[in-house]
């Protein structure tokens, strides 16, 4: 066990304790952000909605976020409810901490906890962040957009176009220019966690080596992990919760009817009559006169039409014999 807690990097240490960490306060924060969300005081750009949780869950951006924000312009939501659920958060995240910190230095350590242990580490882990995270941020989006254009031009030389006729096609085309870009950005961001991991790990090993060594055994320390867990007033520790979860409960049940929209309160549909009932043998007995009144009306119009013909057949022969008898009255 000793060569164990000798071994460790700090990589290892800042990823034992940053781990535990944003997994012990993420369930609160989701709460949180759930009824801002529910209240219409925050709303976040879904493109970075995956970014927004990892900044959440994370105990070492509440300072970075807004550098990043002001910075960069990289707008995660809008509303007031976005500094309120970070202000919440920290004292989440210090409980959160000192949770693990403890734990963390007794089990792996075997070092005795300071007092203030999670505000100690929540500080320091914040300054390192405000300071490491707008660089990440900064490296990784230039490199990722660099990556994106040398991708697209490698998909687009002359060399392919002997392996297809009309060159590389759509589908493998887009395929590999994600594949390319999307490796190189991922790891150069892995690379960076990893260092940022190992600095919060530098912070932990610098407050074990001020603390004094745990004089008990592992069994002891076994006990001692056990009770760090049960807290003094079950009582009061079970009511406490039972109460928050209720007033979260009824808060948001509160303000979701407002806030949801009722399309049937400002769209109001056309008045719908109730059709008749359908009567075939009525049906065709209108039909059949609708018919017979159809073919009266025609006959009656050829019938017009024929007379005018005669009419003008009439007319046409009365012309012709006064042309023959003008002529007649004309000739020597």
């Amino acid at each position: 066990m000793a060569t164990e807690r000798e071994t460790l990097s700090p990589t290892q240490i800042g990823l034992g304790v940053l781990w535990p960490a944003c997994w012990t306060g993420l369930p609160i924060k989701l709460a949180l952000a759930v009824l801002l969300f529910a209240m219409g005081i925050m709303q976040f750009e879904g493109r970075l909605g995956i970014a927004f949780l990892m900044l959440l869950a994370s105990p070492v951006t509440i300072l970075a976020m807004p550098i990043i924000m002001l910075w960069f312009g990289s707008h995660f939501g809008e509303g007031s409810g976005v500094p309120i659920l970070f202000f919440f958060s920290i004292p989440i995240d210090i409980w959160a901490f000192g949770v693990v910190g403890k734990t963390y230095l007794l089990e792996r350590l075997r070092k005795e906890p300071p007092d203030g242990v999670g505000f100690t580490l929540w500080w320091k882990s914040a300054v390192a962040g405000a300071l490491f995270l707008p660089i990440v941020w900064f490296i990784v989006s230039a490199v990722t957009e660099t990556a994106v254009s040398t991708s697209h031009s490698i998909a687009q030389v002359e060399s392919l176009r002997s392996l297809f006729d009309t060159g590389l096609p759509v589908a493998e085309r887009i395929g590999l220019e994600v594949t390319i870009w999307g490796t190189i950005a991922f790891g150069v961001l892995i690379v960076l966690l990893t260092i940022g991991v190992s600095t919060i790990g530098r912070i932990v090993c610098d407050i074990a080596a001020a603390a004094p060594k745990a004089p008990d055994d592992y069994q002891a320390l076994i006990v001692r992990w056990d009770l760090m867990r049960v807290p003094r007033d079950q009582g009061l520790f079970l009511t406490g919760i039972t109460g928050a979860g209720v007033l979260i409960c009824l808060l948001f049940w509160a303000v979701l009817p407002e806030t949801t929209p009722h399309p049937h309160e400002c769209c109001k549909k056309a008045d719908v009559k109730a059709e008749a009932p359908f009567k075939p043998i009525e049906t065709l007995n209108r039909s059949e006169q609708q018919i017979g009144a159809l073919a009266t009306k025609v006959e009656a119009l050829e019938q017009q039409a024929d007379r005018q013909d005669e009419k003008e057949k009439g007319k046409g022969k009365a012309d012709g014999g006064k042309t023959a008898n003008a002529s007649a009255v004309t000739k020597p």
